[in-house]
């Protein structure tokens, strides 16, 4: 557990972040909303940070990542998370409730942050000189 508290110090701390706003009970107050699915754009900017932080501490940890490797620590994990976070709102919360566009969101937001660091990733390659 230490190991990754020290290998992941900003992600895991993200991840709290996002439990929090995920389970807090918001106040009150009549809803403002931007322009229509704006909570959308917010859940897929999550998942996207969340990813990335992902992306880049693992990387950052392993000099030669095993790219399967990585692509389940920091594209499944965050999508599995977020299917976990839906599934706890609907049914272990009385004031929030899971939704499948917030999970798709989540993936979308996760798969574009995954998309993004492959082809940093590749482009930083040596053999793609």
């Amino acid at each position: 557990m230490f190991y990754y508290i020290k290998k992941y110090p900003v992600s895991l701390t993200f991840v709290l972040v996002v439990v929090y706003l995920s389970f807090f009970k918001p106040p009150s107050v009549p809803e403002i909303t931007l322009f229509p699915y704006a909570d959308k754009v917010a859940h897929a900017g999550m998942y996207f940070v969340m990813s990335a932080l992902l992306w880049w501490e693992f990387r950052r940890n392993h000099k030669e990542p095993a790219m399967g490797q990585a692509w389940i620590v920091a594209f499944l994990s965050p999508v599995l998370f977020g299917g976990a976070v839906e599934f706890l709102q609907e049914y272990c919360t009385i004031y929030r409730g899971g939704d499948w566009l917030d999970f798709l969101a989540n993936t979308t937001g996760a798969t574009l942050a995954s998309l993004i660091a492959c082809y940093l990733l590749k482009a930083q390659s040596p053999d793609s000189i």
